[in-house]
C-alpha cells in the first residue's frame, strides 16, 4: 500500500494513495499506523481524499490507530472524507468516534 507521510505541526499526515482500503490492503495499513504509533508518533491525521470504498477490515485498522494513539495520549483524525466512505462511518456510527473534518484548515483553525 502506498503512503504518503508529512510532518504538519504536531501532527503526521498520511495520505494512503488508494481507492479502496479493503481486506486486500488493510492489515498493511494497520500495521503502519500502528508502528508509527510505536515509534512515538501518536498525532496523526489520515486524509482520506482519494479512497472511495472503504471496508469493515479498513474501519477495524483506523479505530485500531486511534485505541492506540489515545492510549499514548495522542489522537488520530481524519479529514476530506468522501461522502460514500463517510456513509460507511455513519453506519457503523463511529462517526461519533473520530473526529472528521471537512480539510486541513478547519483542523488548525480550531487549534487553541
Amino acid at each position: 500500500m502506498k503512503i504518503k507521510k508529512e510532518k504538519i505541526k504536531d501532527f503526521i499526515l498520511l495520505v494512503p494513495e488508494e481507492e479502496r482500503i479493503d481486506a486486500h490492503n488493510s492489515t498493511e495499513f494497520k500495521e503502519y499506523i500502528l508502528d508509527l504509533i510505536k515509534k512515538g508518533e501518536i498525532n496523526l491525521i489520515v486524509q482520506l481524499g482519494q479512497v472511495r470504498f472503504i471496508g469493515s477490515s479498513g474501519l477495524g485498522a483506523l479505530l485500531a490507530g486511534f485505541k492506540n494513539a489515545q492510549r499514548k495520549a495522542g489522537n488520530l483524525l481524519l479529514v476530506n472524507v468522501q461522502p460514500q466512505v463517510l456513509s460507511m462511518f455513519e453506519l457503523t456510527r463511529l462517526n461519533r468516534v473520530f473526529e472528521i473534518y471537512a480539510d486541513l484548515d478547519e483542523i488548525f483553525d480550531s487549534e487553541p
